[in-house]
Parts: structure tokens; C-alpha cells; sequence
């Protein structure tokens, strides 16, 4: 949806969680302000861990940003 697989980004000092990341991912705009918007279910990993809003998040963490999956 968003035209890339991964990308490296510095945390600013000011995000410290999940929730912290997603509005400054969020704050691009466009494509990105779509598919993170905070109406939209999204779920979260950092380090391949499921998270949530308040997890925290530091430089060198990886964070995966997905839709909710159902399958069987």
C-alpha cells in the first residue's frame, strides 16, 4: 500500500512508542495518512513481538506496521 518494503528512519526524541511512531508516520501525509489513520485497524510487532499503542520503541528496534489477517 505504501510502495515500500522496509525503511530506516532516526526516532526523534519525543517518540517513544508505538502509538508515538504512527502519528509521526502518519503526520507525512498522504498514502501514509491513509493507511496508518487512526480510524483504520492496525496492528503492530516490534522486534517480530505483537505490540500495542504503548509499547515502547527505541533506535535499532524494528517495527512492522500491518492490517489485521484472518485465515484458517
Amino acid at each position: 500500500m505504501l510502495g515500500t518494503g522496509s525503511e530506516r528512519i532516526a526516532l526523534p526524541s519525543a517518540v517513544r512508542d508505538v502509538e508515538g511512531l504512527r502519528a509521526l508516520l502518519v503526520a507525512r501525509g498522504g498514502e501514509w495518512e491513509q493507511a496508518l489513520a487512526p480510524s483504520r485497524p492496525v496492528r503492530a510487532a516490534v522486534n517480530q513481538a505483537m505490540a500495542h499503542g504503548d509499547t515502547p520503541v527505541a533506535d535499532g528496534d524494528e517495527v512492522a506496521f500491518f492490517p489485521p489477517v484472518t485465515g484458517g
